[in-house]
């Protein structure tokens, strides 16, 4: 029996996904599954998924696929977090870390995730509380300069050691997910993601000390804003969340294996390099 019954979708917000959602809905047909769909998202689209909302697309699906690109994936990974379902990416234009097939390969992806044809690459989430609100990031939580208001004032203090302060542009907390996004043009480390770790990194440190943290994900990290801060954003994911001022400070945990990425042979190591363009140097070609 395949383990597939209800498919869950997730659509990039402008990228045309008529054509995946269409070969979805034919395999469905095919195997007697459904295809479920936030309202929002697929009442843009003709289409015949079914409309329910958050609750009941995390509830439901036991598969939840998202159409689009790496954004479109975090967005997935954070609507299951903490739940068993695989996650499968497909990747509508940009190549992408989180993705793993394109539009021409779904139907065959889809048989053998039905017929338990797949591995697994559990991720791990990073959380915090900001304003009395729990927020979960996969990539990162930075907390950045607003322009003109100052620079980023930052005393770092991991497992509760008072480690470092940087004066800098940013402060980055990130997974290893995250380690090949804003961590990595800020000049952090490349990070497979099976190892569960905590990067704090800075960008464009005003400081001749300017190198990134690795911390085990069992330690927590807090990060408070001093009195020479200016005002602060806080982007969850790239998304901001929140703002600090001085005196203010925000407690970053790990949140290990929180959610399961459905992969079919491709690597982390491949990715990278197409994506970042990794050719090395060419003294040594």
């Amino acid at each position: 029996m395949g383990m597939v019954g209800t498919v869950g979708l997730v659509l990039h917000p402008q990228r045309d996904s008529k054509k995946a959602i269409d070969t979805i809905l034919r395999w469905a047909a095919d195997k007697g599954a459904t295809v479920l769909g936030l309202p929002e998202e697929v009442g843009r689209i003709d289409c015949t998924a079914v409309p329910v909302d958050a609750d009941a697309l995390v509830e439901r699906a036991d598969l939840l696929v998202g159409l689009g690109g790496d954004g479109t994936m975090l967005r997935t990974m954070r609507l299951l977090a903490g739940r068993p379902t695989p996650i499968l990416g497909v990747n509508l234009g940009k190549l992408g870390f989180l993705a793993e097939i394109d539009v021409d390969e779904l139907a065959g992806t889809l048989s053998a995730i039905d017929d338990h044809r797949y591995t697994i690459e559990p991720r791990m989430a990073i959380k915090s509380r900001l304003g009395g609100t729990d927020v979960t990031a996969f990539n990162d939580i930075a907390l950045v300069r607003i322009p003109g208001e100052g620079l980023a004032a930052i005393a770092v203090t991991p497992a509760g050691s008072d480690f470092v302060r940087f004066a800098a542009d940013a402060v980055i907390v990130a997974t290893s997910t995250g380690s090949t996004a804003y961590s990595f043009s800020a000049g952090g480390p490349i990070v497979s993601p099976r190892v569960e770790a905590v990067l704090v990194v800075p960008a464009a440190a005003h400081s001749s000390f300017n190198r990134a943290l690795v911390l085990p994900a069992d330690e927590e990290v807090t990060l408070e804003v001093l009195p020479t801060s200016g005002r602060l954003a806080v982007e969850v994911d790239g998304a901001v969340v929140a703002h600090l001022c001085p005196g203010d400070t925000v407690t970053v945990a790990a949140w290990p294996g929180a959610a399961k990425v459905v992969r079919l042979g491709t690597t982390f190591y491949e990715r990278a390099r197409r994506k970042l363009r990794v050719d090395g140097s060419a003294e040594a070609l």
